[in-house]
């Protein structure tokens, strides 16, 4: 037992030994290509890398040659992988700037198409989460729908159709997150917030028609006009009290079995009353 368990520690030992000499090796050959002012020797081995998928040395390499090799016939391929070698280390804003300038500068290849995809598809890759801010967002629905423009048959058509469809809903929580919380803040400053509240309600319905968030969104701009009709100055009341009602009517038209319906009908019965009340 003691003599197999010194072989397996000397077989463990020679394979740390033997992994970390490799390891050295390549780092070493890495450095010495680094240095070298050969640069079709850095350029195959940049290709290999990428082949590899070891894309910071590929990326390292490239960027050494790239300024040395423009114009030649061997800029298309490594400008092209250049921008993949960024995609792939996670880098998507880096990657997106590079697929753009190539589908600049090489928009005849046969790499075009798929660079000019890449360019909106790194953007969406990068697109943060619904509730931060979402102006990447909407570069990369401009970049990805002018792809579908250019290229209405392309075989990248669907994946970009599915990033900008993720892309749309991302934008379309955020505008329903924003007028609710608009909505929430009336009990801070209420008429002002009631009011933008609104403004926020009516923006979302015309942005993003057929939303599942609609019904709600509709029923509570009935709400938002009724409490701003209660907290509004005398001359006031009456016309937002018929505009709750106005809210109301459309919106049974609509949705004939709400969920909401019970409250929206309490609504417009309060309403009602106050537009009585007032009148006399």
């Amino acid at each position: 037992m003691y003599i197999c368990t010194l072989m397996r520690n000397s077989y463990r030992n020679l394979l740390i030994i033997t992994l970390f000499t490799l390891f050295t090796t390549a780092c070493s050959d890495f450095r010495k290509l680094q240095k070298s002012d050969d640069w079709e020797k850095k350029y195959d081995a940049a290709i290999s890398y990428y082949e590899q998928e070891e894309y910071y040395k590929a990326n390292a390499l490239l960027e050494q040659i790239l300024p040395i090799i423009k114009g030649s016939e061997k800029a298309e391929i490594a400008n092209f992988y250049y921008g993949y070698t960024y995609y792939y280390q996670g880098q998507y804003l880096l990657a997106s700037h590079y697929f753009k300038t190539f589908y600049d500068t090489f928009n005849r290849s046969k790499f075009a198409e798929e660079a000019r995809f890449m360019f909106g598809y790194s953007l969406f890759k990068d697109s943060p989460r619904y509730n931060l801010d979402q102006a990447s967002s909407k570069e990369a629905i401009t970049a990805l729908q002018g792809f579908i423009n250019l290229f209405p048959n392309s075989e990248f058509v669907p994946k970009a159709d599915a990033a900008l469809g993720q892309l749309r809903s991302k934008l379309e929580r955020k505008a329903y997150e924003k007028a609710l919380l608009y909505y929430d803040l009336k009990k801070f400053m209420t008429g002002e917030y009631l009011k933008a509240a609104l403004v926020e309600f009516d923006n979302f319905q015309d942005d993003f028609p057929g939303s599942e968030f609609t019904e709600e969104i509709r029923y509570l701009e009935i709400e938002a006009m009724f409490k701003l009709a209660e907290v509004s100055i005398y001359s006031l009341k009456k016309e937002r009290y018929l505009e709750a009602i106005e809210f109301y009517e459309n919106f049974i038209d609509t949705y004939e079995n709400s969920k909401y319906q019970k409250k929206a009908e309490k609504i417009y019965e309060d309403s009602l009353e106050q537009i009585r009340i007032l009148n006399t």
